[in-house]
């Protein structure tokens, strides 16, 4: 009679450790496959920053780690000094350049940061974000440049700030009048430095569909 009792317990211990397997490599085909539709998701993701002061470089580095995106720099012809940047003064380079409609200010390079992409080619990518400060309402011109000088057209275009306060309406505005006429735009958003990776995460989420 023992021997009937240990042979059924070891039966059932048996069935619940196949149950246990089972699920378990459910939950790993699941997850394997998450990951494959995420990356073939956002692989395609170029994010392409242009930066001074380093607060929207701190948020294209975050938004490429959370879109396992490449990540590229807009390195300007000629570097901006803290005297350039001083809003305060209505002489100042990018109060000059800010105010001039035919402002283009040269780019020396769009540069690496990561990513599998040596060489920044939009051939390469079916979505675009561009990260910006807003000077006086607006994008850098220089952004204006990246934008007039690369063929946007059939891509997804996200644009995206930082800024204390200023919103990104004007800038998204005016990046449409000058970019192709082809470019996906959707809807950008203002993000603080120091935003955190979830709520980056949440909208791209929203966003890239």
């Amino acid at each position: 009679m023992s021997e009937i009792i240990i042979f059924m317990k070891f039966k059932i211990f048996n069935y619940y450790i196949s149950l246990w397997e089972a699920n378990m490599k459910k939950t790993f085909l699941s997850l394997l496959i998450g990951g494959l539709l995420m990356t073939a998701t956002y692989a395609k993701t170029a994010v392409c920053y242009f930066s001074c002061t380093g607060n929207t470089k701190t948020l294209a580095e975050k938004t490429a780690k959370v879109l396992n995106a490449d990540l590229f720099e807009i390195i300007p012809e000629v570097p901006y000094t803290s005297a350039d940047l001083n809003w305060h003064d209505s002489k100042s380079r990018s109060s000059n350049e800010s105010n001039d409609i035919k402002s283009r200010p040269g780019i020396k390079t769009i540069q690496q940061v990561s990513g599998n992409n040596k060489v920044f080619d939009l051939s390469k990518y079916d979505t675009i974000i561009i990260a910006f400060p807003i000077w006086w309402n607006s994008a850098p011109k220089i952004i204006w440049t990246f934008v007039e000088q690369n063929d946007l057209g059939g891509k997804n275009v996200i644009p995206i700030c930082t800024s204390g306060s200023s919103g990104i309406t004007g800038a998204e505005k005016d990046l449409k009048a000058c970019a192709s006429k082809l470019a996906v735009w959707k809807k950008g958003e203002r993000f603080r430095a120091g935003e955190s990776e979830s709520e980056l995460k949440k909208y791209f989420e929203n966003i890239i569909k």
